[in-house]
């Protein structure tokens, strides 16, 4: 296989949504349809393609985002199917950054989700165009005009029908097409050819007026339509589609369709949709990053004969052919066996080999080209978020950002043979997965590892003891608290050491401030004057990050702090990089007690729906867990859903304690929100614990 030349036939799409929507089902019949595979894979007994590692095929959930290649009708689709589970949310996030559309998969019967949000406002934040697919029309209670409207409401979006169901819950069997005025009906067991029919007659006045409701969205769009519209002239189906293309391309609306991944039926017009209505490279606007010399800012187009620019989204670490980095070509073309440069870490890196990836098979190419997705083999040195560039004309693309860990847990090994084996497997695990942490307690010497959930450090661990064959010892999860100053405070961090001979010598005035909760670190330079020389900067702001690792209150690391540094001194012998650094380091030290340190927590937003019996009982829980209810919506029929803010540290086994209130028939989701103060008493009580 060579590189695919016609950028216009290639579809970079990801599949997300809330988890047990079916994004992996609905993935498993594209592969189908489209002859990647040739039996169809199913959740339930372990058989699907993308979910290939044994922990997903155990939980029937999707944990690792798979990337795979297929054909529909002549174009290329480069598909990635994304965990729904919070803990995972970091999949999402790095899938969207290089996606050029998404399929927004949600369940007829519960609607838009908690986490369907999550990742709408995560495609919205990147600019990604999409389609939305209400799946399971088949199951008891499904509603697929009660799924746009939560969708106009809770998403804020313009969603548009583009089909029209024959039927809901045990009688859907088929899709009419509002755009061409025909139904296709599904009879056959696999749904692999569909029967094309008339409108039946009894639907035909219903079907009329939700084609004039979509021709009027898709015509209040564009101009030209709108002119004619009005003037109540024939639209053409061509013209809607292009219309409704360039809408969507837009974000000013989202086609919505329906069927039932489970039961085959609704894929192929899916599959039509992500063709007609969905963005190849071509159709994006172009990827802008700067020349890290001129600090002049660098435009790439998705050109084979522009500079090579590609963005690594994923590392995986493969039994057989060892550390697989995914990438992104943005521009230019990755050849095997060229010398390209990581641009984050200033390295050059050579290309083994590249490889078209279909989830955990491959096949071999020579060379990838812009606007495509593949896997290298053979980078040593780059990560996930990394630029890759023509060492010659260099351009540093915008990394990709990560929540950081709320949760951590104390792991050792149980042998000395284990011992090598850990540290091991914790730097691969870290190297795969950048929400996942690994540091040592200073003053316990623990090893202990944080990541966005119980599930997420479940799963981890899990892959600790079945793929590196590491024997170890994991305690109970601990909530990563954050430390933070309340009141502004002038520090000064002094470092001199001379004694005969070349000496150290740093001087340091720094003022810091506390920031906006959620803010993370700020490094200002306001020094003037050269009193402190510029190449001191770096080793400066070093010296400062890492004291704020450990704090003061409980040793946890210090955020939402400004550092401004406005004076100093140095000396032409004596001052060095690491001088400097632990002046910085010393600043921290002498700030921070200064600064009426407080405790933070993590606080995460909790969604349970209930049956309408046991409401009190589960607000009047939430209440328990120092929660704060901000909400009640009806959910569905008998069923209200609780909106709430709760610290992390009181949802531990909420699982088991929401079950035996609802006597198991109420549902949770939760997803991390924000760090809040912790209330003196509770503060007091935590930190004698840790001390007894």
């Amino acid at each position: 296989m060579t590189v695919n030349t016609n950028l216009e036939s290639i579809r970079n799409i990801g599949i997300i949504a809330h988890i047990d929507a079916g994004k992996t089902t609905t993935t498993e019949r594209v592969l189908y349809y489209s002859g990647r595979t040739y039996r169809l894979g199913n959740v339930d007994e372990g058989t699907t393609v993308t979910d290939f590692m044994e922990q997903e095929r155990e939980r029937g959930i999707t944990i690792q985002s798979a990337a795979i290649t297929t054909e529909w009708k002549g174009y290329q689709i480069n598909l990635i199917d994304t965990p729904g589970h919070i803990d995972f949310t970091a999949e999402v996030q790095r899938s969207l950054r290089v996606l050029d559309g998404g399929v927004v998969v949600f369940d007829a019967v519960a609607g838009v989700e908690p986490q369907s949000e999550t990742v709408w406002r995560q495609a919205d934040r990147y600019g990604v165009p999409r389609i939305s697919f209400v799946n399971k029309m088949d199951r008891m209670g499904a509603d697929f005009n009660r799924t746009i409207r939560m969708i106009r409401e809770r998403l804020g979006a313009n969603p548009v029908a583009i089909q029209f169901p024959l039927g809901a819950e045990s009688d859907f069997r088929g899709a009419i097409n509002l755009i061409t005025m025909r139904a296709w009906v599904y009879t056959d067991e696999l749904g692999a050819r569909p029967d094309e029919i008339d409108i039946p007659a009894e639907l035909v006045s219903e079907v009329e007026e939700a084609r004039a409701a979509m021709v009027e969205a898709v015509a209040e769009t564009d101009e030209e339509l709108t002119l004619k519209y009005l003037e109540e002239e024939e639209i053409s189906e061509d013209e809607l589609i292009a219309a409704l293309r360039r809408a969507t391309l837009a974000g000013d609306l989202v086609p919505v369709l329906c069927g039932s991944s489970l039961r085959n039926k609704g894929v192929q017009p899916l599959l039509d949709a992500v063709i007609n209505y969905l963005p190849s490279p071509t159709d994006r606007p172009p990827i802008t990053g700067i020349n890290p010399e001129t600090e002049e800012s660098a435009v790439r187009y998705p050109d084979f004969s522009q500079p090579v620019s590609a963005l690594v989204f994923k590392i995986v670490t493969d039994p057989y052919v060892g550390r697989l980095a995914y990438v992104r070509v943005y521009s230019g073309v990755l050849r095997s066996g060229e010398t390209i440069l990581n641009v984050t870490r200033g390295r050059k890196e050579r290309i083994g080999r590249l490889m078209r990836i279909y989830a955990e098979k491959r096949e071999e190419v020579k060379e990838i080209g812009a606007g495509d997705i593949a896997a290298i083999i053979g980078l040593k040195q780059s990560f996930t978020g990394e630029t890759l560039s023509d060492p010659s004309d260099v351009a540093l693309l915008e990394a990709i950002t990560f929540p950081e860990p709320v949760i951590s847990v104390a792991i050792e090994p149980r042998t000395k043979a284990d011992q090598d084996k850990l540290s091991e497997a914790l730097g691969r695990l870290a190297d795969e997965d950048p929400t996942f942490k690994v540091r040592v307690d200073e003053n316990t010497g623990q090893t202990l590892i944080s990541g966005m959930g119980e599930l997420h450090l479940e799963v981890l661990t899990d892959r600790m003891i079945r793929e590196f064959r590491v024997n170890a010892n994991v305690g109970k999860p601990q909530v990563a608290y954050r430390e933070t100053i309340t009141v502004p405070v002038d520090s000064e961090g002094r470092f001199v050491r001379q004694s005969g001979g070349r000496g150290q010598y740093g001087h340091v005035k720094v003022k810091y401030e506390p920031l906006d909760r959620g803010s993370g670190f700020e490094f200002v330079d306001a020094v003037v004057g050269g009193s402190v020389p510029r190449e001191y900067m770096r080793a400066i702001e070093g010296g400062i990050r890492e004291a704020l690792e450990g704090g003061v209150v409980g040793g946890y690391p210090i955020v939402d702090v400004r550092a401004t540094l406005y004076d100093g001194s140095y000396h032409e012998v004596d001052s060095s990089e690491m001088a400097f650094r632990i002046a910085g380091s010393l600043s921290v030290r002498n700030a921070i007690p200064r600064g009426k340190p407080a405790l933070l927590e993590p606080i995460v937003e909790v969604e349970v729906v209930v049956p309408d019996e046991y409401l009190g009982d589960v607000i009047g829980d939430l209440n328990s867990r120092r929660g704060q209810v901000e909400g009640l919506e009806i959910h569905s029929k008998g069923m209200q859903a609780v909106k709430s803010s709760v610290p992390l540290a009181e949802m531990f086994g909420y699982a088991t304690g929401l079950r035996s209130i609802t006597q198991g028939r109420g549902t949770f989701s939760m997803e991390f929100a924000h760090y809040a103060p912790v209330p003196q008493s509770i503060s007091k009580a935590l930190l004698q614990g840790e001390l007894a």
